[in-house]
């Protein structure tokens, strides 16, 4: 077998930082909540992110040699079946985002090339638009596919692609506002007080359910560190690596988070930018590319432009976006298509696949596992993009499933850990928690806020819009999952146990 490409600690943290980073989460908390989201970052880095990673760096440090990340990590503690549902769960919920992002990274595409979104004009072979995203999908399905079975070195450039996009973005962004602070005298658009900081300037998010709806954005903000997890077997000098990796990550996106949000009111007044907008004018989808549009108008006035300059100007800012956007998500995409399957395939007792799965080209990638997923994935997607309503109900039902799947992980994760820390015969490297004492304590904090983050999650649409189907169908997802993956465990389960036996 050809010698694997290793990873430093600079490709790991920009493999992490594209994972879990999303640029867009500071525009819409802005647009959301202004300063006032600041606090909840915090309080959500420092009872979820923060811990959650020191614990992922821990196993990860500990099981370096393991190949299935999450499911290594539970099986000792919790045993094979469990480890195997959670991470069957886990994996499926990746599945549903490489559906959803295939499609709408076109839209990202879009508005790099064009400062909007045309999608709903494009049209191959005189199909309708929605048609039309559909195919792109399945190529795009195709190619990342085509081109991650080329090996890790391959996946590695355009992760690192990626994660330098999001850090030239960020950087656009600080850069930007402090040349704005300076060419206006300090000035800033957003006033800062203490206030500020407690009271959004949004009507819709002064308290009650929407603020309980923001924090959980807060916390699902920080998701997916653990998908790295897999890659520790091929990580340089991974002891030291690894939970040097995951430090310095998970303070550097808190930080992102922060000041991010802090930058954006140097350029742009709330009221001003979105209260003059008609109300169904700004999405959650949108606001981002209205954000860094504002920004750029503002940078041009700024610097004596004439108003058509500022507004050209707005526009170049928002194709930067597009462009670092298509590249983040391209990195990100890379990174999902095969990390998840790595730790599901190659870290799963081999006895639960079909032998055609577990096989190995010479640069030690699972291609054929690889080509079913793309498989699967391009069924879904083609039974959505031309399936009518119906099949958008279908997706729409689909994301719903997912909702939960994607975080009660997180929640085993850090139970398990528990156990590992009892285990004296694991031998642990790296150890961020010293005493037991503050391993319960990381670990009930965890579990409370992931728990009522997923709990929240499951009754907030039929609490606020009377959206029962949503409801449910969050609490069948984890339950539909699970009976897969028991399905799966007990189909192998025999040439298991004769294995172990």
């Amino acid at each position: 077998m050809a010698q694997k490409q290793k990873l430093g600690v600079q490709a790991l943290i920009l493999m992490i930082f594209t994972s879990v980073f999303g640029f867009t989460n500071v525009t819409r908390s802005y647009y959301l909540m202004g300063y006032a989201s600041i606090p909840w970052f915090i309080l959500a880095a420092v009872t979820f992110f923060l811990p959650y990673a020191f614990m992922v760096a821990e196993y990860g440090a500990a099981y370096k040699d393991a190949k299935g990340g999450i499911y290594s990590w539970m099986e000792n503690s919790s045993g094979t079946r469990f480890a195997f549902v959670v991470t069957f769960m886990w994996f499926a919920s990746y599945i549903v985002w490489m559906v959803n992002v295939g499609s709408g990274i076109w839209i990202v595409l879009s508005n790099a090339i064009f400062g909007v979104d045309k999608t709903q004009q494009w049209s191959l072979f005189g199909l309708g638009s929605v048609k039309t995203l559909g195919i792109l999908a399945i190529l795009w399905i195709i190619f990342v596919t085509f081109i991650s079975t080329k090996g890790l070195d391959k996946i590695k450039k355009i992760t690192s692609l990626g994660g330098t996009a999001v850090a030239a973005l960020n950087a656009f962004l600080f850069i930007g506002g402090i040349i704005m602070l300076v060419l206006n005298h300090g000035q800033i658009q957003q006033p800062i007080t203490m206030e500020s900081f407690f009271v959004s300037p949004n009507a819709d998010y002064l308290g009650g359910i929407q603020v309980l709806s923001f924090v959980v954005y807060a916390i699902f903000a920080y998701g997916g560190i653990e998908v790295i997890g897999g890659m520790v077997d091929n990580t340089e000098n991974p002891e030291k690596t690894f939970p040097k990796a995951v430090s310095l990550a998970a303070i550097t996106i808190t930080l992102g988070y922060v000041l991010g949000i802090l930058i954006f009111g140097t350029f742009t007044n709330w009221q001003f930018t979105f209260e003059t907008f008609p109300k169904e004018a700004i999405t959650l989808g949108n606001v981002s590319y209205v954000a860094m549009n504002q920004m750029g108008y503002q940078l041009g006035l700024a610097f004596g432009l004439s108003e058509a300059g500022a507004i050209s100007a707005g526009m170049w800012v928002a194709r930067f976006m597009g462009i670092s956007m298509f590249l983040a998500l391209s990195g990100a995409f890379f990174t999902l298509v095969y990390s998840p399957l790595k730790q599901l395939i190659g870290g799963t007792p081999k006895e639960l696949w079909p032998e055609f799965m577990t096989k190995q080209d010479k640069n030690g990638m699972y291609v054929n596992a690889m080509k079913v997923q793309a498989i699967i994935v391009i069924v879904i997607l083609a039974i959505v993009s031309f399936g009518g309503d119906s099949a958008q109900q279908f997706f729409q039902m689909l994301v719903s499933m997912t909702n939960v799947s994607m975080t009660l992980p997180y929640l085993f994760i850090s139970y398990s850990f528990l156990s590992f820390k009892k285990d004296q015969s694991i031998k642990k490297p790296f150890e961020r928690f010293k005493s037991m004492g503050m391993v319960k304590i990381a670990v009930l904090v965890v579990c409370l806020v992931v728990g009522f983050a997923n709990i929240f999650t499951v009754i907030q649409p039929a609490m606020t819009n009377g959206d029962y189907m949503t409801t449910i169908m969050s609490i069948a997802g984890p339950l539909v999952f699970t009976a897969i993956a028991l399905f799966l465990y007990q189909r192998g389960s025999k040439k298991l146990a004769a294995k172990q036996g």
